[in-house]
């Protein structure tokens, strides 16, 4: 049994993870500060699994606080989750994100040095690959400029790891550049629970069918893409999640750092999404047009090749699968985890 430390554990993609942690038989720490989560997941992840996953409130921020882990346990993995992670807000509030993003990373490779943990998993983004040249997005594509404060705190956060890697000989780091996650786990206990107005797609959809909504607000129609909306490459939770099993079998190999896109290597515009969802739920989706997000690109999307060679990892979950979970989610927790 392996001891693994999650960052941001009880938020929407890192809860996803804690369940299959368990279920693999690991023991689960979580940090999580409760800024964009709620403490009612625990119940939630022991009523799925069995399991109670041990918890700690706590900012990785705040370094003295966050080392108390450190002294407590002895800990063999960290996945890092935590973060600020909404790109709009990010446009508004760059220094907010500067500061957590960075400074919680920073504080995790010191006490990893300091504590011997040698390995990392990092939750980074596809954001990093900034304004396409060319799609699918590959690995070993030079990054580009990221278009927003959020992606810029990614790719400074895969250079100190990088550098961090290099420095310190036996320390170890996969970076997972995740694309749209969304769905939920199929028992309906635990999915995507946004504070106020959602910031991303499905769980605006979700809150418009079951009536907390008014309309869904697209934001533009005049990308180049199929039917001028944006085009994102959706990936399902659970399949995130299990990426996130897969690569820490990697560990057992000679490397120092690398990286994997987790996606499903297609594209589906905000349109595909609607009529998707309209399907499965039979509701019709209202939506409005309204102005382009700062830092939004045409399309994004993903070639995975090298965690289906490597990793021996591939998405199983389509769009209706996606949209059937998020609608699950939704209609038995109407009001999320606080409600």
């Amino acid at each position: 049994m392996k001891t693994i430390l999650v960052t941001g554990g009880l938020g929407y993609i890192g809860s996803h993870t804690v369940v299959e942690l368990l279920e693999k038989g690991n023991e689960v720490i979580i940090v999580d500060n409760l800024l964009n989560s709620c403490v009612e997941v625990i119940n939630r992840i022991t009523k799925i699994t069995g399991k109670t996953p041990t918890f700690y409130e706590i900012n990785c921020c705040d370094l003295p606080a966050f080392e108390e882990v450190f002294k407590l346990h002895k800990i063999d993995y960290i996945i890092h989750f935590a973060g600020l992670k909404a790109v709009g807000e990010s446009v508004r509030k760059p220094l907010e994100y500067y500061n957590n993003n960075i400074n919680s990373t920073i504080n995790i490779l010191y006490l990893m040095k300091k504590y011997s943990v040698k390995n990392l998993i990092f939750s980074s983004s596809a954001t990093v690959y900034g304004k396409p040249k060319r799609l699918p997005f590959y690995e070993a594509d030079k990054l580009g400029s990221a278009t927003n404060p959020y992606g810029h705190t990614k790719v400074i956060n895969e250079r100190i790891i990088k550098d961090f890697c290099k420095a310190n000989e036996g320390f170890k780091a996969i970076l997972l550049r995740y694309f749209n996650p969304i769905g939920a786990h199929k028992s309906g206990l635990i999915g995507e629970d946004p504070n106020d107005i959602p910031n991303n797609l499905m769980p605006f959809i979700t809150q418009v069918a079951i009536g907390k909504l008014k309309e869904l607000k697209i934001f533009g129609n005049d990308y180049n893409t199929i039917d001028g909306t944006g085009v994102r490459d959706y990936i399902h939770v659970v399949d995130l999640a299990l990426g996130h099993i897969a690569a820490l079998k990697k560990f057992d190999d000679d490397f120092s750092y690398t990286i994997y896109n987790l996606g499903t290597g297609e594209g589906s515009s905000v349109l595909q999404i609607v009529s998707a969802f309209e399907q499965v739920s039979g509701i019709k989706i209202p939506f409005v047009i309204i102005d382009r997000r700062p830092g939004d690109i045409d399309a994004s999307y993903s070639n995975c090749d090298k965690a289906k060679e490597e990793l021996d990892w591939e998405a199983k979950y389509n769009i209706i699968d996606m949209c059937k979970d998020a609608w699950n989610w939704q209609t038995k927790n109407p009001n999320g985890y606080r409600g």
